[in-house]
């Protein structure tokens, strides 16, 4: 579409594995969790959906306004050939994390100091299946002691292997080339893509999103994620959203498998919100949903443009909340620390053989595990 028939963004719109074994394990009491360091999840995946409509409206300035909003890191340069082979079936594989920096406005939402380090602390693994019609989608527990393989950063900076370390440290320790290394070491899995959200811009999307609506199963109060929600069903703005994915001690035993299952509502929650939101109307509305949208997200670099996101956006916008099949990896607890998870081996490797195979993921594989015994308190999706 030529320049001057896109819409001016200053007019407002027409309208509103680690083997069962010992491993690198804390000591003393349950530790509570960090502030402000649980945020955005998938969200990433389908926000991308506002830059898929965009498509339709126009290019020149607002696009590379939106071109320039991206960040991206080369995990194809960073890892080299010494990876798993990419699938042959049609599938795909895409690594989601929510990172805690502390710099900007996470400063400020999360607490503590930006002291230049960052924690993967939400991991989800995103398997669309042959097709694009639906999607696995398995969440890793920050928690879970893992082997690290060696890294090399995407600054170039090498790393050696280490075991029995808790998960999350592979993305302070070596980025995202670490991450996806690591996830891949677990997995036998490539990751195809990798997103990264910041749960600063994730409290503006909910926000401009019009807030997400969810039903409450119990009662949730938990002073550490400032959420107080009665049992029912809610409207969630931004901050509230935040409080839901980052609350640990408001359900469930407190650990990191009862925040899990309220990610995994959400985001069903959340997928729904944006295919409804129907934007095509608003033009005003539009951009600045994806202007957020590309402000929040790091991709890998084979989608640090805006037309390969909204080519990768498309392909998953058939994709809706009833299409996809949410599980947490098996896992059972650490003897030695209730604070730490182990992975249950032969039914993980259940689970990523069928993703291999692009099958669905056997009902069997959280059977008797800890994440089988994690009960989610909030239901997603209408």
């Amino acid at each position: 579409m030529p320049a001057e028939n896109m819409p001016d963004p200053a007019i407002p719109g027409p309208g509103p594995s680690r083997p069962t074994g010992p491993g690198h394990r804390g000591k003393g009491r349950r530790r509570r969790p960090r502030t402000g360091r649980r945020k955005a999840l998938l969200v990433a995946a389908w926000s991308a959906a506002g830059i898929v409509l965009l498509g339709g409206t126009g290019a020149g300035v607002l696009y590379l306004k939106l071109n320039g909003n991206l960040s991206s890191v080369n995990i194809n340069q960073a890892l080299g050939g010494d990876r798993p082979a990419k699938a042959d079936n049609g599938s795909e594989n895409i690594l989601v994390l929510g990172s805690d920096t502390r710099a900007g406005g996470n400063k400020k939402l999360g607490g503590g100091t930006d002291d230049g380090t960052a924690r993967s602390d939400t991991a989800m693994i995103v398997h669309v299946y042959k097709g694009h019609k639906k999607a696995s989608v398995v969440s890793i527990p920050r928690d879970t002691l893992v082997d690290r393989p060696e890294c090399t950063g995407t600054g170039g900076d090498d790393h050696p292997a280490a075991d029995g370390v808790m998960f999350n440290s592979a993305y302070s320790t070596g980025g995202a080339a670490c991450a996806v290394k690591t996830v891949e070491s677990l997995s036998g899995l490539r990751m195809d893509h990798y997103l990264e959200v910041d749960f600063d811009g994730f409290q503006h999307l909910v926000d401009d999103l019009g807030g997400v609506q969810v039903t409450t199963n119990e009662n949730i109060k938990d002073p550490d994620s400032h959420l107080d929600l009665r049992a029912g069903t809610h409207r969630l703005d931004g901050e509230q959203a935040l409080g839901l994915v980052r609350t640990r001690h408001g359900v469930g035993d407190g650990s990191d498998l009862g925040r899990i299952q309220l990610q995994q509502a959400f985001v069903k929650a959340l997928v729904h919100q944006v295919k409804d939101i129907g934007l095509l109307g608003n033009p005003k509305k539009l951009y600045d949903i994806a202007d957020i949208a590309t402000k929040t997200v790091t991709t890998d670099s084979d989608l640090g443009s805006v037309n390969s996101l909204m080519s990768f956006a498309s392909g998953l916008k058939g994709i809706g909340p009833d299409k996809m099949h949410m599980v947490t990896m098996p896992v059972v607890y650490d003897p030695a620390d209730g604070n730490r998870v182990l992975v249950e081996k032969d039914k993980a490797q259940q689970l990523w053989t069928a993703l291999k195979n692009d099958r669905p993921i056997p009902g069997s594989v959280t059977r008797g595990t800890a994440t089988g015994e994690a009960n989610g308190v909030v239901n997603g999706a209408p």
